[in-house]
């Protein structure tokens, strides 16, 4: 069986049951407090991506130990490839996106970084995958929507360019994190994937870490309490429940699940750091709701869930 016809079902773009949309939802849920929790905290954004990663790699553990064992009965080591290249993904995402958000707006590198769907809904469609008008015209409208609610504004300069062209290429490892997860839960369980998945991302972060000499620990009890919350809420809430559904509905429908994410943080801003949403938040928000709905609309029924 060749590649592209052996990725089609892994990426295709399937409508979510009432089971999937629930998850998600808490999911989102746990996402939106990402950004806000993030801003919170004095370490290195590459110390916080490194220890929610390798903490929730570390809490799944005992899941896969007690729940799953036999599952990894057979296992061989090729069949964790994906998960890999999943993790090397996860990590290039972080090491891109994180950066650009002191080099050009954090508007422009929101927006910018929230056309992952966009880029797994190509993949799959280069795949063999046929996508119909209205899921492409929802992918639109929700990147669109999204540009709006970040404010995006333009700041001309070589280094805005450069942290513009890190947020689109975070945005892109971003889509082949996702796109290498989907092939991966073809054959693990959600905690087996994610264990290999963000150990991977956490190895590859603490050697970034070690080059660009960014500490890893001497911090307040206060942002270690924020990290926590951050594994938490972002990584075992919202990845993790993402990376469970993502076998039944496919990666560009947990894109868009994720990009509802901009308008979640939005409202948590709102409230624990009393920031104004800007003037074409409603709009935006409205925009992002009616486009992931024309591609949940547009998408083929859902196949029979995969266990935890």
């Amino acid at each position: 069986m060749s590649t592209e016809t052996s990725a089609a079902p892994a990426w295709a773009v399937h409508r979510p049951g009432s089971r999937d949309v629930g998850l998600m939802a808490v999911a989102v849920l746990g996402v939106s407090f990402s950004g806000p929790l993030t801003a919170m905290v004095a370490a290195s954004f590459l110390a916080i991506a490194f220890w929610r990663n390798a903490a929730g790699a570390a809490l799944l553990l005992p899941v896969l130990l007690l729940r799953e064992r036999a599952t990894l009965h057979g296992l061989r080591p090729r069949q964790l490839v994906s998960s890999l290249v999943a993790g090397l993904f996860l990590a290039a995402h972080f090491a891109a996106w994180l950066p650009s958000l002191s080099m050009t707006t954090v508007a422009a590198s929101t927006a910018l970084v929230t056309t992952t769907p966009i880029w797994t809904a190509l993949a799959a469609r280069a795949a063999g995958v046929h996508l119909p008008a209205q899921v492409w015209w929802g992918l639109g409208l929700a990147v669109l929507g999204a540009a709006l609610i970040a404010g995006v504004d333009v700041t001309v300069s070589w280094e805005a360019l450069a942290g513009d062209g890190l947020a689109l290429l975070g945005a892109i490892c971003a889509g082949g994190y996702m796109l290498a997860g989907a092939r991966a839960r073809e054959r693990l369980t959600t905690s087996a994937y994610a264990i290999v998945c963000y150990s991977t991302c956490a190895v590859v972060l603490a050697v970034a870490a070690v080059v660009a000499d960014v500490p890893l620990a001497g911090f307040s009890a206060r942002d270690w309490w924020l990290i926590a919350a951050i594994t938490f809420c972002a990584q075992l809430l919202g990845h993790t429940l993402l990376n469970l559904v993502l076998s039944s509905v496919g990666p560009t429908v947990v894109g868009l699940a994720i990009l509802l994410e901009v308008p979640g943080a939005l409202l948590v801003a709102l409230v624990l750091l009393d920031q104004v949403p800007p003037l074409l938040a409603v709009p935006g928000m409205v925009a992002v709701v009616i486009g992931v709905a024309l591609v949940v609309r547009g998408g083929r029924p859902a196949p029979e869930a995969d266990p935890l």
